[in-house]
């Protein structure tokens, strides 16, 4: 059987042997927005929970020197924030807002600063030459400001531009996030422009061990409650949320209120992106739905922990990535080569030793590794892949063979689920 599966900006194709007992398990097609500029204008002025955006607009930007921040997701989101900044331009230009007066804040976190080629990508070349473009630093504290703490006790420090803005403006998209249980909403502003001590705090490693730190759970879930909490003291004005495909083309679009927003797409997401399965499968082949989400081996494990949700014990996860930007960040690197087996790197992530940027990513991996055999497949040389347990493979072809070998079993034994669509589908056990 032939596959297409999402992988970098082309795709790739392999074959699943016929022998096997296999299931792909595609996502649901959607209807794409034939004029998401004219969805978003609309969806503006007629918000859920919250005043139009003319008005809120007219309330807040009284003096001269009031200014306008938007949060857009930087290149590892794969959502076009042009369509957003389109829809607001036109706006602006009605209420005669000058454009000296709209500033532009990727929410980086604690990611890499965005290429002049990402940019163009995620913004439109015609906006970073009209507006003031600034990349939020985690680190600088020189461009933090404490605003206040949450019932855990985390202080919260959040970007000063933000914090000084007159109309503070939330934007993203909406789909399951393998500990946070969605993306979107809130998440632009912890971690999205929250300083390091603050998104070290939410990203504990005791808030990653709980089991409700998952993909489409936010009931219970630690760093989702934390979150909610953070963004209430100090939340944006307004917040402009979309749902893409697989193809990262925009479906649904919802504005105004940042939880009544989240909410309302998540509950989509809920319908669209979790199928039941009654069985767990010996090999699961999963990827993160194709550039930028396959940037590099960092955010692959985000496929990992897909594949860990219909794995079964011992069996063989193949995480199919492009990693055309290699390993990633620099902590999770030397975590990744740090010659710790996955169960030292999980116990010394949680006895607090290994209190360091980029430690969730590293130890949802080392739980994933404790269980699971993990094939990667993507542009990455074997001495790229690190020295904790990742197994390397050329191509998927090669990975179930060697699949086979490691569950000493024959092929026509062997039961695969594919996964080709990143998290645009989950499976679910019942």
């Amino acid at each position: 059987m032939e596959i297409e599966f999402q992988y970098g900006s082309t795709g790739v194709r392999f074959e699943i042997p016929d022998e096997s007992h296999s299931r792909v398990m595609k996502a649901n097609k959607m209807s794409v927005l034939k004029d998401p500029v004219g969805e978003i204008y609309t969806k503006l002025n007629n918000p859920m929970n919250s005043q139009p955006f003319d008005q809120l607009l007219r309330k807040k930007m009284r003096n001269p020197e009031d200014y306008i921040i938007i949060l857009v997701d930087d290149h590892t989101r794969p959502i076009s924030s042009k369509f957003f900044l389109d829809a607001l331009s036109k706006i602006f230009q009605n209420h005669n807002i000058g454009d000296e007066r709209i500033k532009i804040l990727v929410a980086a976190g604690l990611h890499r600063k965005s290429s002049l080629l990402e940019l163009k990508r995620m913004l439109g070349e015609e906006h970073i030459n009209r507006f003031d473009i600034l990349f939020h630093d985690a680190n600088n504290e020189m461009e933090l400001e404490y605003i206040g703490e949450t019932s855990r006790g985390t202080g919260v420090y959040l970007n000063t531009h933000y914090v000084q803005a007159a109309f503070r403006i939330a934007s993203g998209y909406v789909e399951p996030h393998f500990f946070s249980g969605y993306s979107g909403g809130r998440k632009a502003i912890v971690p999205g422009i929250a300083g390091k001590s603050t998104i070290l705090r939410n990203h504990s490693e005791k808030n990653i061990d709980s089991r409700y730190a998952r993909f489409g759970i936010l009931e219970h879930n630690p760093l989702h409650e934390e979150l909610v909490e953070a963004t209430r003291l100090l939340k944006p004005d307004f917040c402009i949320n979309a749902i893409i495909n697989q193809n990262h083309q925009i479906t649904h679009i919802a504005a105004g209120n940042i939880f009544a927003v989240h909410n309302h797409l998540v509950q989509i997401q809920e319908r669209e992106c979790f199928r039941e399965i009654s069985k767990l499968y010996d090999i699961v082949i999963c990827g993160n739905g194709g550039f930028p989400l396959d940037l590099n081996l960092y955010q692959a494990v985000k496929s990992m922990a897909i594949g860990e949700l219909a794995c079964k014990k011992q069996g063989v996860i193949i995480a199919v990535n492009e990693c055309r930007d290699g390993v990633g960040q620099e902590y999770f690197n030397k975590l990744n080569n740090s010659g710790y087996t996955p169960e030292e790197i999980y116990k010394n992530a949680l006895s607090g030793k290994l209190n360091i940027p980029d430690i969730w990513q590293i130890q949802v991996m080392a739980r994933i590794l404790m269980h699971h055999t993990v094939y990667i497949v993507s542009s990455m040389k074997e001495s790229q892949i690190g020295n904790i347990g990742l197994k390397h493979a050329e191509t998927v072809e090669k990975a179930i063979k060697f699949a086979s070998k490691d569950l000493q079993k024959k092929m026509d034994e062997i039961s695969i689920l594919v996964l080709p669509d990143g998290p645009k589908v989950l499976p679910k056990k019942v």
